[in-house]
């Protein structure tokens, strides 16, 4: 009788992924089906990109293809990549610094009424409206706090890794999320 497979699946699809014929990206596209959604939410919401966040997203995935080769498999898939992100978001960021800009065709499509598409499904209107509220209010945020609140809230670090990942201490971490959950709460009951 064979034993159950209690291996981590992602961990299972790593596997596949690299020892995988060249060309074969089948193992691969399944684990970026598995984060995808997650990577884009998350690159949105640490970079305050709304340009280039999809870009940032493929670049963290591109970097993970490389480094499958690399990666040991240590630690779980998930955590290599959030790690990944996080320090990709980051140096974005860190090259943004002081750089502005303004699309040309925001003022006149912003004004065009007929432009916009009105939701179908009142479900789909409430969730778009509640997301819109998230990210108005994580936008609204000062770097400081949005990046630890969403590093440790969406994506799930520790208080730790977060401190690693931004090299600050432990304590200034849990200082700024505390601040930051308070702020988020404040302006979300405020709307």
């Amino acid at each position: 009788m064979e034993k159950p497979n209690t291996e981590d699946p992602d961990l299972l699809l790593w596997k596949a992924a690299r020892n995988s014929a060249d060309g074969d990206l089948r193992a691969f596209e399944e684990l970026v089906g598995l984060y995808q959604k997650r990577i884009l939410a998350n690159c949105r919401y640490l970079t305050r990109d709304e340009k280039n966040y999809e870009d940032l997203a493929q670049d963290v995935f591109v970097k993970a293809f490389f480094g499958l080769k690399t990666f040991e498999g240590r630690s779980s898939f998930r955590g290599w990549l959030k790690k990944i992100k996080v320090n990709h978001c980051l140096t974005h960021l860190s090259k943004q610094q002081g750089k502005t800009s303004q699309s040309i065709e925001e003022e006149v499509t912003g004004s065009l009424r007929e432009m916009s598409v009105p939701p179908m499904a009142e479900s789909n209107l409430e969730a778009r409206d509640q997301q819109a509220r998230v990210s108005k209010i994580l936008d609204s945020m000062p770097e400081t706090l949005r990046i630890p609140l969403v590093m440790c809230d969406m994506d799930e670090l520790s208080y730790e890794e977060v401190s690693s990942s931004l090299g600050i201490g432990l304590s200034a971490v849990k200082m700024r999320i505390q601040r930051a959950r308070q702020l988020f709460r404040e302006r979300y009951e405020a709307q």
